[in-house]
């Protein structure tokens, strides 16, 4: 086994269930979902639970994804992230929720972008034909409105998480390169579906569309998104066309965590990730592992 350099782990969750209302981790619990049931991870999820989980690694800065709390909790998510950062130094960067369809967004923009660590905001808007599948019931991206909102990132200098499935890809692509201004980046290894009609080669093109933009980069994780079991043998190929297609310099490996403990632990995703890139330079790694992360997200660490 390779090495392990130190991490700077781009996606990570933490939730405390009574302070703040997320509705997709309250019950009844519906396996019928793109999670499955998330039963097993409807606990609290501190900063000290996610360290034990990633004890075994070199953890020198994490980056907090929005976690689905309700909307009316958005801000109070941050507040209590950055109370959080400003006494433990950790999450070392955020990414806040906003609706950008509404027509108050501007207002809960500048009300984002005001708190210390916060570097994007993260809206999810994976759709699909398969209800399922699907985070809603439209494809929100389509409407002006959304991307009235997506083009007022920039002027709070915040970046964009994007979560979103390979048949949205070519059309997202069209609306991030009118806005190459904001940084954008794709979660979850951009969510291929093998199952699909033609699935890889829309999953590629897509992938390849997003990444001829040069504002665009990629968190590689979500692995069980794609398959619940998957191996290391199974998704090597996944990882290294990532990788190939946007380059070492936009590439990041993260955890997800704890929603990807639904499908494995944590060493297991990171382990599969420092076996899969042991032919890499030391510099690639290390770009890959953490300086990507820390450069993308502005968080200034020195590793």
């Amino acid at each position: 086994m390779a090495k392990r350099p130190p991490l700077v782990d781009p996606h990570v969750h933490l939730w405390d269930l009574s302070h703040i209302r997320y509705p997709w981790l309250s019950p009844p619990f519906d396996a019928d979902n793109p999670n499955g049931s998330v039963q097993a991870i409807a606990v609290d999820y501190s900063l000290d639970s996610y360290l034990e989980d990633a004890s075994a690694w070199d953890v020198c800065g994490i980056v907090h994804i929005d976690a689905g709390a309700h909307p009316g909790d958005a801000i109070k998510e941050t507040r209590w992230l950055q109370r959080m950062a400003d006494r433990c130094g950790k999450p070392n960067a955020i990414v806040a929720f906003a609706m950008l369809e509404d027509k108050g967004v501007e207002a809960v923009l500048e009300a984002q972008s005001s708190y210390a660590n916060v570097r994007g905001i993260r809206q999810i808007v994976s759709w699909h034909p398969d209800p399922a599948r699907s985070y809603g019931p439209e494809d929100i991206t389509l409407c002006e409105e959304w991307e009235r909102g997506f083009g007022l990132l920039n002027k709070y200098g915040l970046s964009f998480d994007l979560q979103a499935y390979p048949g949205q890809m070519d059309h997202l692509a069209g609306l991030i390169g009118r806005h190459p201004d904001t940084q954008v980046i794709l979660n979850h290894t951009g969510m291929a579906i093998p199952g699909d009609e033609d699935g890889w080669n829309v999953w590629r093109s897509g992938m390849r569309a997003l990444a001829a933009l040069p504002n665009v980069a990629v968190k590689i994780s979500g692995m069980g998104f794609t398959w619940n079991p998957w191996s290391e043998e199974q998704v090597r190929p996944y990882v290294l066309d990532t990788i190939e297609i946007f380059g070492i310099d936009r590439a990041m490996f993260a955890s997800n965590f704890p929603t990807d403990k639904l499908f494995a632990c944590l060493d297991k995703y990171f382990n599969a990730y420092n076996s899969i890139t042991s032919a890499f330079s030391n510099d690639e790694r290390a770009a890959l592992f953490g300086g990507n992360a820390n450069r993308i997200y502005r968080m200034g660490l020195k590793l």
